[in-house]
């Protein structure tokens, strides 16, 4: 095999062994491009030294993710499975780098997975404590909470939701805060707003770092009118 001719192996077991397996974790993608790097001796092995990723317009979990431009280093698969046949699976963690690009509307779009739903109200949970709520967690039992609007703004954003208890009218739910990369592992929050609870003071909160867990490694993340783009590394587990 020369240097610039395409492995058997790839092209015909490992490449649509990967995209079937690709296509069974997301729901949809208008795109989804792949190219796998490496010789017959390492695949055979169970190596994979490269994959690069494309994909436009994917949903995963109900998260709509605009354009996504992936590359996955030293993954270790179940060679011996797929080639009589059995479905890939990754046998260890896998370090992936690359960069992603959302819209708006992306986001919008991706308000009703319960991914999204949760992380909001697990944020909102944390913000309310630091505004000095003592159980913040039986402050909004009372409440069901519909997360319906998201707006990205130069290193900012909003979010809006309702607030509805049994027989009370709806209240609108608002989040303003600014945005921006403490480290690799943390996003700063800065100058946040919450309004719409009664009786909860609508001052300022200043600062709050929201951890991402090792797991994860930004090395930027920029928020314009409308749109967020993201440069970073994440570690994948099987």
């Amino acid at each position: 095999m020369t240097q610039n001719q395409p492995s058997k192996l790839i092209s015909k077991i490992l490449s649509p062994a990967l995209r079937l397996w690709l296509r069974s974790q997301v729901e949809h993608a208008d795109q989804l491009d792949i190219q796998i790097e490496g010789q017959d001796r390492q695949l055979l092995r169970g190596h994979v030294p490269q994959v690069y990723l494309t994909s436009q317009r994917a949903i995963y979990q109900g998260l709509q993710l605009g354009k996504v431009l992936l590359k996955g280093e030293n993954i270790r698969v179940n060679i011996g499975q797929v080639i009589k046949g059995k479905p890939l699976e990754l046998l260890e963690p896998i370090q992936v780098s690359g960069e992603i690009q959302l819209a708006e509307t992306d986001l919008q779009a991706s308000l009703t997975s319960q991914i999204l739903a949760n992380a909001f109200t697990e944020l909102l949970l944390a913000l309310l404590e630091l505004k000095g709520v003592a159980n913040a967690t039986d402050f909004l039992a009372p409440y069901q909470i519909h997360w319906h609007a998201i707006a990205l703004y130069p290193n900012a954003f909003g979010l809006k939701g309702t607030l509805s208890q049994q027989n009370e009218e709806k209240l609108l739910l608002e989040i303003r805060s600014k945005l921006t990369l403490l480290n690799p592992q943390t996003l700063h929050l800065q100058d946040i707003e919450i309004t719409g609870f009664p009786g909860l003071g609508e001052n300022e909160t200043n600062n709050f770092p929201v951890d991402l867990g090792t797991d994860v490694e930004i090395e930027t993340l920029q928020l314009s009118q409308g749109e967020l783009s993201c440069l970073g590394r994440l570690l994948i587990r099987p």
